[in-house]
């Protein structure tokens, strides 16, 4: 498990599952009235394919810092007062949280915004990897369409 607390917020890529509510917890603040959470969730199908679980690998010694990059570059485009950024690697099986991305900012548009931004982000630079197993017992690993478009 890699990890960094920093006086605004939290970063981590983990290997066990992702507990929403502590790293919600992790970006809020008394001065914000908006909170913005997304996750990626594990789903049972791609390309119209039964998926069985997927298996995520990461360059770990990069990870955390692409991701202060990114939370960097959210500070300085909305009022973001605090953040948190996590990924799972490891087997994960359907439904469990691949990643989170939550912000807190004064106001509404400033959260949406910067939590969009976090994911397209994280998914177009982190250096993370995914691979499919699927229920005939093929596996694949899948680009990235947001990170594709830089390669």
């Amino acid at each position: 498990m890699a990890e960094r607390i920093v006086e605004w917020g939290r970063l981590g890529l983990v290997e066990e599952p992702i507990d929403v509510a502590v790293w919600l917890a992790e970006a809020s603040h008394p001065a914000c009235g908006a909170a913005s959470l997304f996750l990626g969730v594990v789903r049972n199908h791609h390309d119209q394919r039964a998926v069985r679980h997927l298996e995520y690998e990461a360059y770990d010694d990069m990870v955390l810092g692409v991701f202060e990059q990114i939370a960097g570059e959210l500070r300085a485009r909305w009022d973001v007062r605090r953040l948190a950024l996590a990924h799972r690697k490891g087997r994960l099986e359907i439904g469990e949280v691949a990643v989170l991305v939550a912000v807190a900012t004064p106001h509404r548009q400033d959260a949406f915004e910067a939590c969009r931004y976090g994911i397209d982000e994280i998914k177009r630079r982190a250096p993370i990897w995914k691979k499919e197993i699927y229920v005939e017992g093929q596996a694949c690993w899948v680009e990235n369409p947001e990170g594709a478009a830089e390669s």
